[in-house]
């Protein structure tokens, strides 16, 4: 699991003459994008004037070349929008698209030899560095983008279905992380908890379908499905437990299967202390045999996975008669 700090960005509102100029540019220049931070000056020539800086993942759009210089837009996606109105994710908030000259120096397009590689290996870098104590501010969005662009830069590439899980996983949490801090996360009704950006993990889960990088995504995406607080009611481990179990059942096979029958394997236990409690003993014994048969599953389909001796050890501890949730002191 991976955790960042996180920065949300305010939308930018461009000039339509920008727009348009831009656009043009778009339909006749080359993609690329920066491996390091690159200073945008309005000559080429290091002792005119910066107007712009552009961090590694953002995009550029090259216009023309002039020896080691390369005249580009800046920064041309920092205007984009997501399609439901949730908050953007972005690498910092001063990103202003802007038209001049970069060095050319780890700039990567489609063209470059081995450019999937090469910004695959800064994204992997980028976020190593975010999980850091005191990580660099831009590293978790750097490493965002950079493997976005490997996935579209490179759609054929080995590495394409990867970059874009991890593109859409590393904004997705951190977006959760953000979204932990506020009060409404802990609302047990879904339905009441902060909203989180969700189409770039539903874009993996269709392009990727039949991959292990979809089943991530969809794991993911059960975030959005889960209870905040449970306040001791069983209306929401009964639920949840079904929301894993389902995804089990979708993805038989994906790396994160044997986590989910754990999930739903614990909620069972948990609904047999709480139904305990209510002195339902009906709902009680009836939780207990689904966690004896959610844990005989993974014995059967996972049997080396430390999910599946802790599946044991819960079961255990319920044919004891001890409370998995709540204190289990007696």
């Amino acid at each position: 699991m991976r955790f960042f700090a996180s920065t949300l960005a305010a939308f930018l509102l461009l000039p339509a003459a920008f727009l348009s100029a831009q656009s043009k540019a778009e339909h006749a220049g080359e993609r690329a994008t920066v491996l390091h931070t690159a200073v945008v000056y309005v000559d080429a020539d290091a002792n005119s004037q910066k107007v712009s800086e552009v961090t590694p993942g953002h995009e550029v759009v090259i216009v023309s070349r002039s020896g080691p210089w390369v005249k580009v837009f800046a920064n041309t996606d920092v205007e984009e929008r997501n399609t439901d109105d949730e908050p953007e994710f972005s690498v910092e908030e001063n990103a202003v698209p802007r038209s001049g000259w970069i060095r050319n120096k780890g700039v990567v397009s489609n063209a470059t030899a081995n450019g999937d590689r090469l910004i695959y290996g800064a994204a992997a870098s980028a976020e190593a560095e975010a999980g850091e104590p005191h990580a660099p501010k831009i590293a978790a969005g750097s490493a965002h983008l950079l493997y976005r662009r490997v996935a579209e830069y490179f759609p054929n590439s080995p590495l394409a279905g990867e970059s874009a899980w991890r593109s859409a996983d590393i904004r997705w949490q951190e977006e959760k992380f953000d979204a932990r801090t506020l009060p409404s996360y802990r609302d047990p009704d879904p339905n009441n908890r902060p909203k989180l950006y969700q189409d770039a993990l539903r874009k993996v889960v269709k392009q990727q379908a039949g991959t292990k990088y979809a089943a991530l995504a969809a794991y993911d995406l059960l975030d959005a499905k889960l209870c905040g607080d449970w306040q001791g009611l069983p209306k929401c481990p009964a639920m949840e437990s079904e929301v894993y179990e389902k995804y089990a059942n979708t993805y038989p096979d994906g790396p994160k299967t044997a986590e989910a029958l754990w999930n739903a394997a614990y909620r069972q236990g948990v609904l047999v202390t709480m139904y305990g409690a209510e002195d339902n003993t009906k709902k009680a014994d009836a939780a207990a045999q689904h966690a004896h048969a959610l844990r005989d599953q993974m014995i059967a389909k996972f049997p080396a996975s430390d999910y599946t001796a802790r599946a044991q050890a819960l079961v255990y501890r319920v044919e004891q008669g001890i409370a998995i949730y709540g204190t289990d002191r007696d």
